[in-house]
């Protein structure tokens, strides 16, 4: 009984806890995103990363590496927006992370320290092609947290994690207004709370770079007598001490100098009018979220050059959203402007839609198999700052795959495995 036992711990150990695989992925098309579409193509993945990629002809499989076929082959797809992991499957109180509601500021809470990878919301969309997230706070609060990076495999944060700091989320819309007498109660007053913020912040960096300037010339200063000690000594303790630490201007002040982008929820074309102008008088970057009347303004969002995470393709035309268009990322990519498409956050289960699905609506209006692919592969990518690990099928870049029975926007199309820095997690999935 006892080796019955421990055999099936060590099963148990070995799913959840994958190793390296030397794998090559042959698929009659293979979708790079870096380059046209690979008939009969294969992506040869060793310790993790891609070695090769290339037509089966010409691209040899090494000895002894696992090989998988499918239909079609992509990069793992990107859901660049979401609470996944921060906001449980369940809807129940216990996992429900992803909003504190005890102020309208705070840019401090971090999505790692909230983040459990063994939540099923992860598994369930991994199954679906998903292998890298922007998941944390959600919409609700002027600042409600951080978002971080993370891949849909591993036990830990830490494992999981590609960036744990990788953005502040902001709503500047009526989902942050509070009622009756709270505050926020307008539009004004939400941009007023976070330009004051804004503002200390910049006080706050200018005060700690004082006090290490400072610090730095008591250091180099040159005592040649008891005369000029006295002064060094008075200098010493005239010298400013920094501040007393602040998590929350810290935070801003990483936004401030460009380490971070906000990533602003806004719906009506006058509140995307209003987070350009806060990104205007701060010289900072926003990647705007949601932005279901950006089709209204293209123009404005191409000479400003801000990216947008639009809202899901299927999301309900209700509220804010009661202006939506299925041809919104469509009409942005038309114009110009850099666009990914999110699952989002709902308010009940299952929390979070699925990439794949509303990338194929929007595939079917206007944007077409490639460009909808690109929203949810690269270009997702490369408004998250990390085009130079996923995104692609290109040497050097991690082995994230995944494999579909046809073309992955049809419905009929299913999911036939997955792998993740080179570890197949899906073998037969939806």
């Amino acid at each position: 009984m006892g080796t019955s036992l421990g055999a099936s711990f060590f099963s148990l150990l070995a799913l959840v806890m994958p190793c390296f695989a030397q794998v090559a992925i042959r698929g009659e098309v293979v979708y790079t995103m870096a380059g046209a579409p690979i008939s009969n193509g294969v992506v040869v993945i060793r310790d993790g990363k891609i070695a090769a990629v290339g037509p089966t002809a010409s691209t040899p499989i090494p000895d002894g590496f696992r090989v998988m076929d499918a239909k079609v082959v992509t990069p793992g797809l990107i859901d660049p927006r979401c609470t996944v992991g921060v906001s449980g499957l369940f809807n129940q109180e216990h996992d429900q992370d992803q909003l504190e509601r005890s102020g309208p500021i705070q840019p401090e809470l971090r999505a790692i320290d909230s983040y459990n990878p063994l939540d099923p919301l992860v598994e369930y969309v991994r199954s679906y092609g998903i292998t890298t997230i922007q998941t944390g706070h959600a919409p609700g609060e002027v600042v409600s947290g951080q978002l971080a990076i993370f891949k849909t495999m591993g036990n830990t944060a830490e494992e999981a994690v590609v960036v744990a700091e990788s953005a502040i989320a902001v709503t500047l819309s009526p989902w942050a207004q509070k009622s009756g007498s709270q505050s926020p109660g307008t539009r004004a007053k939400m941009i007023a709370l976070l330009r004051e913020q804004l503002i200390k912040a910049q006080a706050y960096a200018a005060k700690v770079d004082r006090a290490a300037k400072n610090e730095e010339a008591v250091k180099v200063e040159i005592v040649k007598d008891e005369a000029t000690k006295a002064v060094a000594d008075e200098n010493n303790s005239k010298a400013k001490e920094p501040p007393a630490r602040d998590l929350r201007l810290e935070a801003l002040g990483r936004v401030l100098r460009g380490e971070l982008p906000l990533v602003v929820t806004a719906n009506r074309s006058q509140d995307i009018a209003n987070v350009l102008r806060v990104a205007e008088e701060f010289k900072i970057r926003v990647i705007l979220d949601s932005a279901s009347e950006a089709y209204l303004v293209p123009e404005l969002l191409k000479a400003s050059k801000t990216d947008v995470i639009v809202h899901p393709t299927m999301a309900r035309a209700v509220g804010e959203l009661e202006n939506k268009s299925f041809e919104n990322a469509a009409k942005l990519r038309a114009a110009g402007v850099r666009v990914a498409i999110q699952g989002g956050f709902e308010s009940y289960v299952p929390k979070a839609r699925v990439v794949l699905f509303e990338a194929g609506v929007a595939a079917a209006n206007g944007l077409g198999m490639e460009g909808a692919l690109a929203t949810v592969t690269i270009d997702a990518a490369r408004i998250l700052g990390v085009a130079q690990r996923v995104g692609s099928l290109e040497v050097g870049k991690d082995g994230d795959i995944a494999m579909y029975s046809g073309d992955p926007f049809e419905y009929t199309t299913t999911c036939t495995g997955v792998v993740i820095n080179g570890v197949v997690v899906v073998e037969n999935g939806r």
